[in-house]
């Protein structure tokens, strides 16, 4: 089992910046991948970007330039830094963690953290 947890969502002007977090714990180490999406009512789950142990990171085309996701292995966490926020940039943003071991696949999903972005 692993528990994840978000922090850092909040209310940002357009143009303003976060830093998302999101801590995991119990089975750690058989994270392979964490990743953050976002989802807002009447939408499909998006996903923003994703890291691997080794530090290997994809990004959804139209999130590459503002969002940065980085990995802290020390204390099993991983941020998410948005720069140049836009009002279309709001949603409740959720940490993932794709879990292997001993052959079996899980998904592991946070609560989320929202992130309201308005003038």
């Amino acid at each position: 089992q692993v528990h994840l947890v978000e922090s850092g969502g909040g209310w940002v002007q357009p143009g303003g910046s976060l830093r998302l977090s999101c801590a995991a714990s119990g089975a750690t180490q058989d994270i392979y991948t964490m990743g953050w999406y976002r989802e807002t009512p009447g939408k499909r789950r998006e996903l923003i970007a994703d890291i691997t142990r080794d530090k290997m990171t994809t990004y959804t085309n139209s999130m590459k330039g503002r969002f940065t996701i980085s990995r802290d292995d020390g204390t099993d966490t991983i941020y998410l830094q948005m720069n140049a926020l836009k009002p279309e940039d709001t949603a409740n943003y959720i940490c993932n963690a794709y879990v292997y071991s001993s052959g079996v696949e899980n998904d592991y999903w946070g609560q989320g953290t929202q992130v309201t972005v308005s003038s």
